[in-house]
Protein backbone atom coordinates (compact mmCIF):
# COMPACT_ATOMS: atom_id res chain seq x y z
CA UNK A 1 0.00 0.00 0.00
CA UNK A 2 1.43 3.36 -1.04
CA UNK A 3 0.55 5.54 1.97
CA UNK A 4 0.64 9.31 1.65
CA UNK A 5 2.27 9.59 5.07
CA UNK A 6 2.72 7.81 8.38
CA UNK A 7 2.47 8.86 12.01
CA UNK A 8 5.13 11.33 13.14
CA UNK A 9 8.08 9.61 14.81
CA UNK A 10 7.64 9.46 18.56
CA UNK A 11 3.84 9.37 18.40
CA UNK A 12 1.50 6.41 18.45
CA UNK A 13 -2.06 5.50 17.55
CA UNK A 14 -4.37 3.98 20.16
CA UNK A 15 -6.49 1.55 18.18
CA UNK A 16 -10.09 0.52 18.94
CA UNK A 17 -8.97 -2.97 19.99
CA UNK A 18 -6.71 -1.48 22.68
CA UNK A 19 -8.44 1.75 23.69
CA UNK A 20 -10.39 0.06 26.49
CA UNK A 21 -7.11 -0.40 28.37
CA UNK A 22 -6.22 3.28 28.49
CA UNK A 23 -9.85 4.16 29.27
CA UNK A 24 -9.73 1.79 32.24
CA UNK A 25 -6.53 3.39 33.52
CA UNK A 26 -7.89 6.91 33.01
CA UNK A 27 -11.15 6.07 34.77
CA UNK A 28 -9.28 4.48 37.67
CA UNK A 29 -6.87 7.36 38.27
CA UNK A 30 -9.57 10.03 38.12
CA UNK A 31 -11.89 8.13 40.46
CA UNK A 32 -9.14 7.62 43.03
CA UNK A 33 -8.13 11.29 42.77
CA UNK A 34 -11.74 12.31 43.37
CA UNK A 35 -11.81 10.10 46.49
CA UNK A 36 -8.87 12.19 47.73
CA UNK A 37 -10.77 15.41 47.02
CA UNK A 38 -9.12 16.36 43.71
CA UNK A 39 -11.34 17.91 41.01
CA UNK A 40 -10.52 17.90 37.32
CA UNK A 41 -8.91 20.90 35.61
CA UNK A 42 -8.20 21.26 31.87
CA UNK A 43 -5.70 23.69 30.39
CA UNK A 44 -4.69 24.57 26.80
CA UNK A 45 -2.27 22.36 24.89
CA UNK A 46 0.01 25.35 24.26
CA UNK A 47 1.11 28.30 26.37
CA UNK A 48 3.35 31.34 26.01
CA UNK A 49 6.95 30.08 26.04
CA UNK A 50 7.98 32.23 29.00
CA UNK A 51 5.67 30.24 31.26
CA UNK A 52 7.84 27.13 30.88
CA UNK A 53 11.14 29.01 30.77
CA UNK A 54 10.34 30.62 34.13
CA UNK A 55 8.68 27.70 35.88
CA UNK A 56 10.47 24.64 34.51
CA UNK A 57 13.85 26.36 34.53
CA UNK A 58 15.98 27.63 31.66
CA UNK A 59 18.90 25.39 32.71
CA UNK A 60 16.91 22.17 32.35
CA UNK A 61 17.13 19.79 29.40
CA UNK A 62 13.38 20.26 28.91
CA UNK A 63 13.76 23.98 28.16
CA UNK A 64 17.14 23.84 26.43
CA UNK A 65 16.65 20.80 24.19
CA UNK A 66 13.18 19.27 24.29
CA UNK A 67 10.42 21.87 23.93
CA UNK A 68 8.32 22.21 20.78
CA UNK A 69 8.42 26.00 20.36
CA UNK A 70 7.22 28.08 17.42
CA UNK A 71 6.13 31.59 16.51
CA UNK A 72 2.43 32.09 15.87
CA UNK A 73 1.09 34.41 13.17
CA UNK A 74 1.22 37.30 15.63
CA UNK A 75 4.95 36.80 16.22
CA UNK A 76 4.46 35.43 19.73
CA UNK A 77 6.60 32.55 20.97
CA UNK A 78 4.33 29.59 21.74
CA UNK A 79 5.26 26.20 23.21
CA UNK A 80 3.39 22.91 23.32
CA UNK A 81 3.23 21.97 26.99
CA UNK A 82 6.14 19.71 28.04
CA UNK A 83 4.51 18.98 31.42
CA UNK A 84 1.28 19.74 33.26
CA UNK A 85 2.13 21.66 36.43
CA UNK A 86 3.09 25.04 34.94
CA UNK A 87 -0.14 25.38 32.96
CA UNK A 88 -2.23 24.46 36.00
CA UNK A 89 -0.36 26.98 38.15
CA UNK A 90 -0.96 29.66 35.51
CA UNK A 91 -4.68 28.79 35.35
CA UNK A 92 -4.98 28.86 39.15
CA UNK A 93 -3.47 32.34 39.28
CA UNK A 94 -5.28 33.76 36.27
CA UNK A 95 -8.69 32.57 37.47
CA UNK A 96 -8.25 33.53 41.12
CA UNK A 97 -8.61 29.98 42.43
CA UNK A 98 -6.31 30.60 45.38
CA UNK A 99 -9.28 32.31 47.06
CA UNK A 100 -11.15 29.00 47.14
CA UNK A 101 -11.11 26.67 50.13
CA UNK A 102 -7.54 25.69 50.97
CA UNK A 103 -5.86 23.50 50.12
CA UNK A 104 -6.87 23.73 46.48
CA UNK A 105 -6.77 20.27 44.86
CA UNK A 106 -6.72 19.81 41.08
CA UNK A 107 -6.25 16.72 38.90
CA UNK A 108 -5.89 16.25 35.16
CA UNK A 109 -5.13 13.94 32.28
CA UNK A 110 -3.18 15.79 29.64
CA UNK A 111 -1.04 15.30 26.56
CA UNK A 112 2.56 16.54 26.73
CA UNK A 113 5.23 17.08 24.09
CA UNK A 114 9.00 16.73 24.30
CA UNK A 115 11.54 16.30 21.55
CA UNK A 116 13.39 13.27 22.87
CA UNK A 117 14.80 10.13 21.32
CA UNK A 118 11.81 7.77 21.10
CA UNK A 119 12.16 4.46 22.94
CA UNK A 120 10.07 2.11 25.05
CA UNK A 121 8.28 4.20 27.66
CA UNK A 122 9.40 7.50 26.13
CA UNK A 123 7.46 9.20 23.35
CA UNK A 124 7.47 12.68 21.88
CA UNK A 125 3.74 12.92 22.46
CA UNK A 126 2.81 11.27 25.74
CA UNK A 127 0.04 11.51 28.31
CA UNK A 128 0.21 12.30 31.97
CA UNK A 129 -2.12 11.99 34.88
CA UNK A 130 -1.27 14.61 37.44
CA UNK A 131 -2.44 16.20 40.66
CA UNK A 132 -1.58 19.59 42.12
CA UNK A 133 -2.26 20.87 45.63
CA UNK A 134 -1.85 24.52 46.59
CA UNK A 135 -2.01 26.27 49.94
CA UNK A 136 -0.46 23.93 52.49
CA UNK A 137 3.07 23.63 53.87
CA UNK A 138 2.26 20.61 56.02
CA UNK A 139 4.35 17.46 55.53
CA UNK A 140 1.05 15.57 55.84
CA UNK A 141 0.16 16.94 52.39
CA UNK A 142 3.39 15.50 50.95
CA UNK A 143 2.52 12.11 52.39
CA UNK A 144 -1.06 12.37 51.12
CA UNK A 145 -0.14 12.89 47.45
CA UNK A 146 2.36 10.03 47.75
CA UNK A 147 -0.41 7.85 49.22
CA UNK A 148 -2.67 8.84 46.30
CA UNK A 149 -0.07 7.66 43.80
CA UNK A 150 0.47 4.48 45.81
CA UNK A 151 -3.28 3.82 45.86
CA UNK A 152 -3.42 4.08 42.06
CA UNK A 153 -0.47 1.71 41.63
CA UNK A 154 -2.01 -0.83 44.00
CA UNK A 155 -5.50 -0.58 42.47
CA UNK A 156 -4.14 -1.17 38.97
CA UNK A 157 -2.38 -4.28 40.24
CA UNK A 158 1.19 -3.17 39.56
CA UNK A 159 3.92 -5.10 41.35
CA UNK A 160 7.60 -4.54 42.06
CA UNK A 161 7.20 -0.76 42.14
CA UNK A 162 9.54 0.89 44.63
CA UNK A 163 8.93 4.28 46.24
CA UNK A 164 12.05 6.41 46.59
CA UNK A 165 12.04 9.74 48.41
CA UNK A 166 14.50 12.56 49.03
CA UNK A 167 14.61 16.18 50.11
CA UNK A 168 16.36 18.78 47.98
CA UNK A 169 15.86 21.48 50.58
CA UNK A 170 14.92 25.12 50.20
CA UNK A 171 16.85 27.82 48.30
CA UNK A 172 18.79 28.71 51.46
CA UNK A 173 20.25 25.28 52.20
CA UNK A 174 20.45 24.31 48.56
CA UNK A 175 22.86 27.17 47.82
CA UNK A 176 25.42 25.60 50.15
CA UNK A 177 24.84 22.23 48.56
CA UNK A 178 25.37 23.54 45.05
CA UNK A 179 28.74 24.96 46.05
CA UNK A 180 29.72 21.58 47.50
CA UNK A 181 28.69 19.86 44.27
CA UNK A 182 30.68 22.29 42.14
CA UNK A 183 33.72 21.63 44.26
CA UNK A 184 33.25 17.86 44.06
CA UNK A 185 32.48 17.55 40.35
CA UNK A 186 35.14 20.16 39.52
CA UNK A 187 37.73 17.48 40.28
CA UNK A 188 36.38 15.41 37.37
CA UNK A 189 36.05 18.03 34.63
CA UNK A 190 38.18 15.97 32.31
CA UNK A 191 35.79 12.98 32.65
CA UNK A 192 32.34 14.59 32.70
CA UNK A 193 30.24 14.44 29.52
CA UNK A 194 29.80 17.64 27.53
CA UNK A 195 26.27 18.14 28.84
CA UNK A 196 27.37 17.85 32.47
CA UNK A 197 30.25 20.23 31.91
CA UNK A 198 27.63 22.81 30.99
CA UNK A 199 25.59 21.89 34.06
CA UNK A 200 28.55 22.27 36.42
CA UNK A 201 28.14 26.02 36.82
CA UNK A 202 24.47 26.47 35.96
CA UNK A 203 22.88 23.59 37.89
CA UNK A 204 25.25 20.90 39.19
CA UNK A 205 22.38 18.97 40.80
CA UNK A 206 21.40 17.85 37.31
CA UNK A 207 24.68 15.91 37.06
CA UNK A 208 23.30 13.54 39.69
CA UNK A 209 20.58 12.58 37.22
CA UNK A 210 22.86 12.05 34.19
CA UNK A 211 22.39 8.75 32.35
CA UNK A 212 26.02 8.58 31.19
CA UNK A 213 27.76 5.59 32.81
CA UNK A 214 30.86 7.66 33.54
CA UNK A 215 28.94 10.56 35.10
CA UNK A 216 26.71 8.18 37.04
CA UNK A 217 29.76 6.45 38.51
CA UNK A 218 31.32 9.77 39.49
CA UNK A 219 28.01 10.93 41.02
CA UNK A 220 28.01 7.98 43.43
CA UNK A 221 30.65 9.72 45.52
CA UNK A 222 28.99 13.15 45.47
CA UNK A 223 27.84 14.82 48.68
CA UNK A 224 24.24 14.10 49.70
CA UNK A 225 21.69 16.91 49.87
CA UNK A 226 20.37 15.55 53.17
CA UNK A 227 23.73 16.46 54.78
CA UNK A 228 23.13 20.12 53.91
CA UNK A 229 19.49 20.52 54.91
CA UNK A 230 18.65 23.40 57.21
CA UNK A 231 16.80 22.60 60.44
CA UNK A 232 13.39 23.45 58.94
CA UNK A 233 13.87 21.29 55.84
CA UNK A 234 15.28 18.41 57.87
CA UNK A 235 12.33 18.53 60.27
CA UNK A 236 9.91 18.62 57.34
CA UNK A 237 11.56 15.57 55.75
CA UNK A 238 11.43 13.60 59.01
CA UNK A 239 7.72 14.37 59.42
CA UNK A 240 6.96 13.26 55.84
CA UNK A 241 8.60 9.93 56.67
CA UNK A 242 6.63 9.71 59.92
CA UNK A 243 3.33 10.16 58.06
CA UNK A 244 4.31 7.54 55.47
CA UNK A 245 5.23 5.18 58.29
CA UNK A 246 1.86 5.81 59.93
CA UNK A 247 0.13 4.96 56.65
CA UNK A 248 2.14 1.75 56.25
CA UNK A 249 3.76 2.94 53.01
CA UNK A 250 7.19 1.41 52.47
CA UNK A 251 9.89 3.64 50.97
CA UNK A 252 13.63 4.10 50.70
CA UNK A 253 15.60 7.35 50.89
CA UNK A 254 17.50 7.89 47.64
CA UNK A 255 19.70 10.98 47.89
CA UNK A 256 20.36 10.99 44.14
CA UNK A 257 16.74 11.91 43.27
CA UNK A 258 16.63 15.53 42.15
CA UNK A 259 13.78 15.51 39.57
CA UNK A 260 14.23 17.11 36.17
CA UNK A 261 12.50 20.45 36.70
CA UNK A 262 13.79 23.47 38.61
CA UNK A 263 10.60 24.31 40.49
CA UNK A 264 10.94 21.49 43.04
CA UNK A 265 11.80 22.20 46.70
CA UNK A 266 12.02 20.01 49.79
CA UNK A 267 10.28 16.65 49.20
CA UNK A 268 10.84 14.86 45.90
CA UNK A 269 9.80 11.28 45.14
CA UNK A 270 9.64 8.67 42.42
CA UNK A 271 7.84 5.37 41.93
CA UNK A 272 10.21 3.17 39.93
CA UNK A 273 9.70 -0.11 38.05
CA UNK A 274 12.35 -2.55 36.87
CA UNK A 275 10.04 -3.93 34.16
CA UNK A 276 10.42 -1.25 31.47
CA UNK A 277 14.16 -0.87 31.10
CA UNK A 278 15.98 2.41 31.58
CA UNK A 279 12.76 4.48 31.58
CA UNK A 280 11.73 3.01 34.92
CA UNK A 281 10.11 6.02 36.58
CA UNK A 282 6.34 5.67 36.29
CA UNK A 283 5.48 8.53 38.65
CA UNK A 284 7.48 11.47 39.93
CA UNK A 285 6.67 14.53 41.95
CA UNK A 286 7.25 16.56 45.05
CA UNK A 287 6.90 20.00 46.55
CA UNK A 288 7.34 23.34 44.72
CA UNK A 289 6.76 26.10 47.25
CA UNK A 290 8.21 28.85 45.06
CA UNK A 291 6.38 28.18 41.80
CA UNK A 292 3.31 30.40 42.26
CA UNK A 293 5.47 33.31 43.38
CA UNK A 294 7.80 32.78 40.41
CA UNK A 295 4.78 33.19 38.11
CA UNK A 296 3.80 36.51 39.69
CA UNK A 297 1.43 35.33 42.40
CA UNK A 298 1.60 35.50 46.19
CA UNK A 299 3.91 33.21 48.14
CA UNK A 300 1.97 29.94 48.04
CA UNK A 301 3.01 26.40 48.89
CA UNK A 302 2.42 23.76 46.26
CA UNK A 303 3.04 20.08 45.56
CA UNK A 304 1.96 17.31 43.25
CA UNK A 305 3.06 14.60 40.85
CA UNK A 306 2.92 13.46 37.24
CA UNK A 307 2.30 9.86 36.19
CA UNK A 308 3.09 8.71 32.66
CA UNK A 309 0.09 6.76 31.35
CA UNK A 310 2.03 5.06 28.54
CA UNK A 311 4.58 3.83 31.07
CA UNK A 312 1.84 2.62 33.41
CA UNK A 313 0.28 0.66 30.54
CA UNK A 314 3.67 -0.75 29.55
CA UNK A 315 4.27 -2.05 33.07
CA UNK A 316 0.75 -3.47 33.31
CA UNK A 317 1.13 -5.34 30.02
CA UNK A 318 4.61 -6.61 30.91
CA UNK A 319 3.32 -7.88 34.26
CA UNK A 320 0.16 -9.41 32.80
CA UNK A 321 -2.19 -7.23 34.84
CA UNK A 322 -5.92 -7.73 34.34
CA UNK A 323 -7.92 -5.26 32.28
CA UNK A 324 -11.73 -5.32 32.45
CA UNK A 325 -12.87 -6.48 29.04
CA UNK A 326 -14.76 -3.98 26.87
CA UNK A 327 -18.51 -4.27 26.68
CA UNK A 328 -20.03 -6.31 23.88
CA UNK A 329 -23.46 -5.72 22.34
CA UNK A 330 -26.24 -7.12 24.47
CA UNK A 331 -28.27 -7.82 21.36
CA UNK A 332 -27.84 -7.95 17.60
CA UNK A 333 -30.97 -7.80 15.42
CA UNK A 334 -30.40 -9.54 12.07
CA UNK A 335 -32.88 -8.39 9.38
CA UNK A 336 -33.54 -10.63 6.38
CA UNK A 337 -35.56 -8.18 4.23
CA UNK A 338 -35.73 -4.44 3.60
CA UNK A 339 -38.93 -4.05 5.65
CA UNK A 340 -37.32 -6.05 8.47
CA UNK A 341 -34.28 -3.77 8.28
CA UNK A 342 -36.50 -0.75 8.92
CA UNK A 343 -38.15 -2.47 11.88
CA UNK A 344 -34.79 -3.52 13.34
CA UNK A 345 -33.35 -0.05 12.87
CA UNK A 346 -36.29 1.44 14.79
CA UNK A 347 -36.01 -1.17 17.54
CA UNK A 348 -32.27 -0.64 18.00
CA UNK A 349 -32.85 3.13 18.30
CA UNK A 350 -35.36 2.51 21.11
CA UNK A 351 -33.02 0.09 22.91
CA UNK A 352 -30.09 2.52 22.72
CA UNK A 353 -32.25 5.34 24.06
CA UNK A 354 -32.91 3.13 27.10
CA UNK A 355 -29.19 2.57 27.63
CA UNK A 356 -28.71 -0.84 26.03
CA UNK A 357 -25.76 -1.63 23.77
CA UNK A 358 -27.51 -2.87 20.60
CA UNK A 359 -26.56 -3.29 16.94
CA UNK A 360 -28.20 -4.17 13.65
CA UNK A 361 -27.01 -4.52 10.08
CA UNK A 362 -25.91 -1.35 8.26
CA UNK A 363 -24.04 -3.06 5.41
CA UNK A 364 -26.83 -4.95 3.60
CA UNK A 365 -25.28 -8.32 4.50
CA UNK A 366 -26.94 -11.69 4.07
CA UNK A 367 -27.97 -13.69 7.13
CA UNK A 368 -24.87 -15.90 7.17
CA UNK A 369 -22.56 -12.89 7.04
CA UNK A 370 -24.57 -11.16 9.75
CA UNK A 371 -24.28 -14.15 12.09
CA UNK A 372 -20.56 -14.26 11.50
CA UNK A 373 -20.34 -10.55 12.32
CA UNK A 374 -22.46 -10.98 15.47
CA UNK A 375 -20.05 -13.68 16.67
CA UNK A 376 -17.04 -11.52 15.90
CA UNK A 377 -18.32 -8.56 17.94
CA UNK A 378 -19.37 -10.85 20.79
CA UNK A 379 -23.10 -10.16 20.72
CA UNK A 380 -24.69 -11.79 23.76
CA UNK A 381 -28.11 -12.32 22.14
CA UNK A 382 -29.20 -12.47 18.51
CA UNK A 383 -32.69 -12.30 16.99
CA UNK A 384 -33.35 -12.95 13.29
CA UNK A 385 -36.15 -10.83 11.85
CA UNK A 386 -37.78 -11.72 8.52
CA UNK A 387 -41.20 -11.40 6.95
CA UNK A 388 -42.53 -14.30 9.02
CA UNK A 389 -41.44 -12.61 12.25
CA UNK A 390 -42.94 -9.30 11.13
CA UNK A 391 -46.27 -10.99 10.34
CA UNK A 392 -46.45 -12.90 13.64
CA UNK A 393 -44.92 -10.17 15.78
CA UNK A 394 -42.76 -12.81 17.47
CA UNK A 395 -38.99 -13.33 17.43
CA UNK A 396 -36.65 -15.93 18.90
CA UNK A 397 -34.04 -14.46 21.23
CA UNK A 398 -30.97 -16.68 21.08
CA UNK A 399 -28.39 -16.78 23.88
CA UNK A 400 -25.12 -16.97 21.93
CA UNK A 401 -23.22 -18.56 24.82
CA UNK A 402 -25.65 -21.36 25.74
CA UNK A 403 -27.50 -21.65 22.43
CA UNK A 404 -30.84 -21.50 24.26
CA UNK A 405 -33.69 -19.76 22.48
CA UNK A 406 -36.70 -17.97 23.92
CA UNK A 407 -39.68 -16.80 21.88
CA UNK A 408 -40.92 -13.32 22.76
CA UNK A 409 -43.16 -10.68 21.26
CA UNK A 410 -41.04 -8.25 19.29
CA UNK A 411 -42.92 -5.41 20.98
CA UNK A 412 -41.68 -6.79 24.33
CA UNK A 413 -37.98 -6.88 23.42
CA UNK A 414 -37.18 -3.95 25.72
CA UNK A 415 -38.87 -5.65 28.68
CA UNK A 416 -37.00 -8.87 27.89
CA UNK A 417 -33.63 -7.11 28.04
CA UNK A 418 -34.60 -5.40 31.30
CA UNK A 419 -35.48 -8.83 32.75
CA UNK A 420 -32.13 -10.27 31.64
CA UNK A 421 -30.26 -7.32 33.16
CA UNK A 422 -32.20 -7.64 36.41
CA UNK A 423 -31.49 -11.36 36.69
CA UNK A 424 -27.78 -10.76 36.08
CA UNK A 425 -27.68 -8.03 38.72
CA UNK A 426 -29.37 -10.22 41.31
CA UNK A 427 -27.03 -13.07 40.46
CA UNK A 428 -24.01 -10.85 40.91
CA UNK A 429 -25.24 -9.40 44.20
CA UNK A 430 -25.98 -12.88 45.50
CA UNK A 431 -22.43 -13.95 44.66
CA UNK A 432 -21.13 -10.95 46.61
CA UNK A 433 -23.37 -11.83 49.55
CA UNK A 434 -22.17 -15.43 49.55
CA UNK A 435 -18.58 -14.26 49.46
CA UNK A 436 -18.83 -11.66 52.20
CA UNK A 437 -21.72 -12.70 54.38
CA UNK A 438 -24.85 -14.71 54.96
CA UNK A 439 -26.92 -14.78 51.73
CA UNK A 440 -30.12 -15.25 53.76
CA UNK A 441 -29.58 -11.80 55.27
CA UNK A 442 -28.90 -10.20 51.89
CA UNK A 443 -31.91 -8.08 50.85
CA UNK A 444 -31.76 -8.94 47.14
CA UNK A 445 -31.25 -12.68 47.49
Amino acid sequence: MNLLTKAVRGTQDILPRDSYKIRYVEKTVMEIAENFGFKEIRTPVFEHTELFARSVGDTTDVVQKEMYTFEDKGGRSITLRPEGTAGVARAVLENGLLGDAAPLRASYITSCYRYEKPQAGRLREFHQFGVEMFGTASPAADAEVICLAKSIIDTLGLENISLQINSIGCPKCRARYLEALREYFGQYKDRLCETCLGRLERNPMRILDCKSEVCSEIAKGAPAMTDFLCDECWEHFKKVQAFLDAAGVYYTVNTSIVRGLDYYTKTVFEFVSDDIGSQGTVCGGGRYDGLIEELGGPATCGLGFGMGLERILLVMENQGCDFPQPDSPMIYLAPMTESAALECFSAVKTLRDEGFYAQTDVCGRGLKAQMKYANKIGAQYVAVVGEEELASGKIKLKDMESGAEKEINMADILDALYDISYDRTIGHLTEVAEKFGDPDKFPFA
